[in-house]
């Protein structure tokens, strides 16, 4: 009954992961920034909305923890993860500065501000990257569609060549195992 529905999604996904390997440039890009934020002392700061913040905590684990290889833990912060925090800022102030005002704590020079998003139109994550470029962050975004309005504001963006959401989010995620992968292989070698 669905056969085809399925198979439709499935064709679409490798497809828009497929027109993804045209970023390469874009994406080693990323990592040489990351590589050298982490190699110079600095952390990198994580966050997004929805799906987005779960892939926020995901990318965040694999620097802290691991991906495939043992080595040092590498500094890496999701800003969607303190429920106290997150409801304290959305309800003392708004859901629009939940993530400047995290980012006015913590950000420092150097550090690596890194927003995922399908639309790149929130206004949380625009504020986010905002206040992380006023005091001294490079603001890295994972985008969709156009990129949005992050895409204009962030100092290096990946942009996903797809309007669909999940389609977009599936290479996203693969994305940022890539970026993971490298870093660590990285960083594995120099243990």
């Amino acid at each position: 009954m669905f056969d085809d529905k399925i198979s439709k999604i499935f064709d679409e996904s490798i497809g828009v992961i497929s027109n993804s390997k045209s970023l390469e440039i874009s994406i080693q890009n990323v990592i040489d920034k990351i590589i050298f934020c982490f190699e110079n002392g600095n952390k990198i700061i994580i966050f997004g909305n929805g799906g987005s913040a779960a892939d926020s905590q995901h990318f965040a684990a694999e620097f802290v923890g691991r991906f495939l290889k043992e080595r040092n833990s590498l500094p890496a912060i999701s800003l969607t993860t303190d429920t106290s925090i997150l409801t304290a800022l959305g309800n003392d102030y708004s859901f629009e500065t939940i993530f400047s005002r995290q980012c006015e704590s913590i950000v420092k020079k150097g550090d690596i501000v890194f927003g995922i998003s399908t639309s790149g139109n929130s206004v949380n994550m625009i504020n986010g990257f905002n206040t992380a470029q006023n005091f001294g962050g490079f603001t890295i975004g994972l985008l969709g569609s156009d990129g949005g309005k992050l895409n204009k504001i962030s100092d290096l963006s990946i942009i996903i060549p797809s309007n669909s959401t999940p389609r977009i989010q599936e290479s996203q995620r693969i994305i940022l195992h890539i970026i993971c992968e490298i870093v660590e292989e990285y960083f594995s070698s120099k243990k």
